[in-house]
């Protein structure tokens, strides 16, 4: 791709093209006009938010950013030509760890790292053209945004949707914080350090995600056909929903009872044993009056455990391990013992944490009872069809079947011989009043009596665990609560926020396994707001995603200061139209944002239930196969780009070096051939020689033909972000028009300039300041960023000629170029009478005739 990028590519740039000049004149027209502010509240055009996700300030933006925010460029700028007002705003999601691990590394103030790293991209993006409304800026990072974080933390609290409580954690031993599941990737370590992840026991913070679970995952049914199906995917199965039931164990020595969630309510005949997690309360719990010897294997058991990450616990093809805690659960359908273990492939946070094993019929469970001589009951005849009459299958106490059939060789299903679990479905056996029933109407029926007994209940679980938002770091908002010395917790007063960080003058940012903030002694004691008696400040900071799950909003009204958005421009503008950004956010930011949203439309603070209606992902900007990092030293660097070929060379090589979706490798992005593409088409303008007055009609039709049918396909190609094709198009229409000013009618024809201002209007699109200066060249006022977009005319789409091919006996034997509209008949005989078919009849009777106008012809002669 990097050498085809123009039919010319070879040429010589052309025109004097001097980028850097007309990059800063227009840059600073654009500075003096500011022309893309979005339209003020008596502008009537239709409205359009564009939005792409705002950087983070770690050091000078990198190629993915330079791709991410030429995509949202091009949507904005299309929708601005299309006749529309557009909102495009750009801020920063300027907390978190990399400034503040930057800053203890280099011995500075996450501060003043922070802001000098913004005012770099700043300056980058101006660099890059595009087309932001910069009166709009926002900083997570100001206390005039985090006031707005505290304000939503405390709105939660009031509705029971934010809380804290003792629970295992998710540790990074190297950034000292806590982590949400989320942010631990699928091998078990951090996303941000890479360290293996620790389980730590620990007070947080949590948001109740998990009551949005099921709006979470029905409502994505909204977005299908708008955002890509892989995060659609993505997300449904984060949210995890699996639908079955709560089952009761009695267990012996024990008032309470162990509930087990359960998907196959029909199989609890076939529970031969309970399995607990390890790290767990319950486990705990049910060996503390125990025998010194079980509370030691226990304990050394747990020990172990703990040095296993969770997806390694959930492995398939690790040999089962466990300790009995010899205790025993009583089955409630048959009153049977079954000994409760402690065994790693059961995770605390699944369901309760407690999991009835059915051996027979699952395969983690089949590998445990073999590895520990449990017994094994088949319950599911999954041999048998699930419709119409069936023979039932026995067992005797031993597992041996008592009347096999005639053709049932049960030792060749025998999961206890075999080793492998009976997970289909099948008729229900040995299993009192389910016998014979399907697992559909098993399932109904066990629930039923469950309930009736008071010992079970039809239920849901999910994978979905609450958000854990404390951090224990500095550099993000304070949590805005306020800890008695008798345990009490009271919000901040709210006309008291923001709840501001303290100077880090003095103070150890270092992490130790507890918040920095909790240091800073002046900051952190404060007084109780309900008795005026001496209190202590949470020490902790919310999680960055919080910063992110609402930033949208704020772009509507980022000064205002007695709320956080203003309902009115949320109306008025919400949801985001079109949302750009990269795939590695399918989970985590879009899941917090739609949740964030869920909550503030029940608080009556928005309209809408879903924050972006249409989600763009692009891949990623790598080189040589391989993703860029400092640490493979792979990196390009986007200024040094800009400097070498400047903005619209880089833009224009990045539109054309792929579908959207797609990685491009960098080696394949070629700046030259874009340069030299540019120079052609500013060429062009220079060339016209006729006025703005001069009627197009009168031009050229084949070149008029080739801008018309550009404009009529571009609008759609944008929309489905096929960027490249249009780039492509563009290349076209240039070559065309080169070739008619240079061959052709000349550089007075009308059709010349009608070809050279839509390329003008088009380019806008990837170039804009080569645009812009075609757009003055041509005379016309600036700025083309504005010009709404030409309609097509009809009639110039439609082809006044066509090639049909002649078929005698299915071969092909003459072409013959025909009216586009020809009748069938007329396009018959001009076959029949075509030289050429003639000869190859050589006398030969045509018996069969079948015409496709105005294509095809086909003739048969035997």
């Amino acid at each position: 791709m990097s050498h085809s990028i123009s039919p010319d590519s070879s040429a010589p740039a052309e025109g004097g093209f001097d980028v850097h000049a007309i990059q800063e004149k227009w840059q600073e027209r654009w500075v003096a006009a500011d022309p893309f502010r979005a339209g003020a509240e008596s502008d009537t055009r239709p409205r359009k938010y564009v939005l792409a996700m705002f950087p983070y300030p770690s050091g000078d933006l990198h190629m993915g950013h330079a791709e991410n925010y030429l995509y949202s460029d091009i949507v904005a700028r299309f929708w601005r030509h299309r006749g529309y007002n557009v909102l495009h705003p750009i801020g920063w999601d300027s907390f978190g760890l990399p400034a503040e691990n930057a800053a203890i590394k280099r011995g500075v103030d996450p501060v003043s790292w922070t802001y000098d790293n913004i005012a770099q991209q700043k300056t980058s993006l101006k660099r890059y053209g595009v087309s932001f409304d910069w009166s709009r800026v926002l900083h997570t990072s100001d206390p005039e945004y985090y006031h707005w974080n505290q304000w939503l933390f405390q709105q939660l609290y009031e509705r029971g949707l934010a809380y804290r409580k003792d629970g295992e954690v998710n540790w990074d031993p190297v950034d000292q914080t806590v982590l949400a599941n989320e942010q631990v990737l699928a091998d078990g370590t951090s996303e941000r350090s890479g360290a293996i992840v620790e389980k730590k026991k620990l007070t947080q913070w949590y948001f109740r995600i998990t009551d949005y679970a099921d709006r979470l995952l029905d409502d994505l049914n909204q977005l299908e056909g708008s955002w890509p199906q892989k995060v659609i995917q993505m997300q449904r199965n984060w949210i995890g929903r699996s639908i079955g039931a709560d089952v009761e164990f009695e267990v012996e020595g024990r008032e309470q009872r162990v509930p087990v969630f359960t998907t196959r309510p029909d199989t609890l005949h076939g529970a031969t044993f309970m399995v607990v997690a390890p790290d767990s309360d319950l486990a705990s719990e049910l060996v503390a009056d125990r025998a010194d010897d079980v509370k030691k294997r226990f304990a050394d058991y747990l020990a172990s455990v703990r040095k296993i990450t969770s997806i390694d616990r959930q492995s398939t093809d690790r040999p089962k391990t466990g300790v009995f805690l010899d205790r025993f659960a009583i089955n409630p359908v048959n009153g049977e013992r079954l000994p409760i273990w402690a065994a790693d492939y059961v995770l605390a946070d699944y369901g309760h944490g407690a999991v009835m094993a059915v051996p027979a019929h699952d395969q983690r469970d089949l590998d445990f009872a073999r590895a520990f001589d449990l017994p094994v009951r088949v319950v599911v005849d999954t041999h048998a069809p699930i419709t119409g009459a069936i023979p039932v299958i026995e067992l005797d106490d031993d597992g041996v079947p008592i009347d096999p059939g005639s053709d049932l060789d049960f030792d060749s299903i025998d999961p206890v011989k075999t080793g492998i679990a009976l997970a289909g479905e099948g008729r229900m056996m040995n299993s009192g009043s389910l016998d014979g029933l399907s697992k559909r109407n098993a399932i109904a029926r066990v629930i039923a009596e469950l309930t009736e007994a008071g010992t079970g209940r039809a239920a849901k679980t999910y994978r979905l665990r609450d958000w854990l938002i404390s951090r224990q770091r500095f550099w993000g908002t304070p949590i805005p609560m306020v800890h008695s010395e008798d345990g009490d917790i009271s919000p901040v007063p709210e006309n008291e926020l923001p709840v501001r960080l303290p100077s880090t003058e003095g103070l150890d940012l270092v992490p130790k396994g507890s918040s920095p903030l909790g240091a800073a002694t002046e900051w952190v004691s404060t007084i109780d707001p309900l008795t005026g008696d001496a209190a202590r400040r949470d020490p902790d900071t919310m999680d960055t995603f919080v910063d992110s799950s609402w930033y949208y909003l704020r772009f509507l009204s980022p000064g205002a200061e007695t709320e956080p958005f203003s309902r009115r421009e949320a109306d008025k503008w919400g949801p985001v139209d079109f949302y750009i950004g990269g795939v590695e956010h399918a989970i985590l930011h879009l899941l917090y944002a739609r949740f964030i949203t869920k909550a503030l439309f029940d608080m009556g603070k928005v309209e809408f239930t879903e924050p972006f209606s249409n989600l763009i992902n692009q891949g990623m900007v790598i080189l040589g196969g391989s993703k860029m990092s400092k640490s493979k030293g792979n990196l390009v660097l986007f200024s040094e780009e800009l400097d070498a070929h400047g903005a619209d060379a880089l833009r224009v090589a990045l539109a054309f070096a792929g579908p959207v979706e797609d990685d491009k490798d960098w080696d394949d992005v070629s700046t030259t051939g874009a340069t030299k593409f540019l120079a052609r088409a500013l060429r062009i303008a220079h060339d016209v020689s006729s006025d703005t007055g001069v009627v197009w009609a009168e031009g050229d039709a084949k070149l008029r033909r080739v801008t018309h049918r550009l404009w009529a396909d571009a609008p759609g190609l944008i929309e489905q972000t096929k960027f490249n094709v249009v780039v492509a198009r563009l290349m076209e229409l240039v070559n065309a028009t080169r070739k008619a000013i240079d061959t052709g009618a000349g550089p007075a024809d009308p059709a010349v300039r009608e070809a050279a201002e839509a390329i003008a209007m088009i380019i806008d699109l990837f170039a804009p300041h080569t645009a812009e200066e075609m757009w003055e060249t041509l005379g016309y006022q600036p700025f083309v960023g504005l010009a709404v977009w030409r309609q097509p005319d009809p009639t110039l789409l439609v082809e006044e000629s066509v090639t049909a091919i002649v078929q005698i006996d299915g071969k092909v034997r003459a072409t013959i170029d025909v009216p586009a509209r020809i009748e069938s008949s007329a396009l018959e005989s001009l076959a029949r009478e075509d030289a050429r078919v003639v000869k190859s009849l050589a006398g030969r009777e045509i018996t069969r005739a079948i015409v496709r106008a105005p294509k095809v012809v086909s003739f048969s002669t035997h």
